[in-house]
């Protein structure tokens, strides 16, 4: 269980560094029968928090147990010819996004507006049996690993 403070200081950190994507658009894929590709409307959502503190990232994956860390790379130099500071990254897409999205709504801030379309884009949709509670989901990931 995930304390209100962790949640809060978690929902600060997206605000700051933090970004979601969502993008909605016709995609190529390929069919599950037969040959060939079909043409579908789909939704590519994801959220990510970079920054160059690699124990702050792991700390937000190792407390969220969802998405994955992993190291930034980082082109080129500055004007000055110095280095870019390395960089570290946690992704999450799809329902772990939603996940993550429900837990930090309470604290959220600058991203709010992005944070309630992506709980809305799954509250909107029509559930069916293959849906499970998010308690369920986390469990279920945690014992997978």
């Amino acid at each position: 269980m995930i304390s209100d403070t962790d949640k809060a200081y978690i929902a600060g950190l997206f605000d700051g560094e933090g970004s979601i994507m969502m993008r909605r658009g016709i995609e190529k894929k390929k069919k599950h029968k037969g040959k060939g590709y079909r043409m579908s409307n789909s939704l590519r959502l994801s959220m990510e928090i970079t920054m160059t503190d690699k124990s702050v990232v792991r700390w937000v994956h190792d407390v969220l147990g969802v998405g994955t860390f992993r190291e930034k790379r980082v082109k080129g130099k500055r004007k000055d010819g110095t280095p870019y500071l390395k960089q570290y990254k946690w992704r999450c897409v799809f329902r772990d996004a939603y996940y993550v999205c429900c837990m930090i709504w309470p604290w959220s801030h600058t991203k709010l507006d992005k944070v309630q379309q992506v709980i809305s884009h799954y509250a909107d949709q029509a559930l069916d049996k293959n849906v499970i509670n998010l308690d369920e989901y986390k469990r279920i990931k945690k014992s997978v690993r």
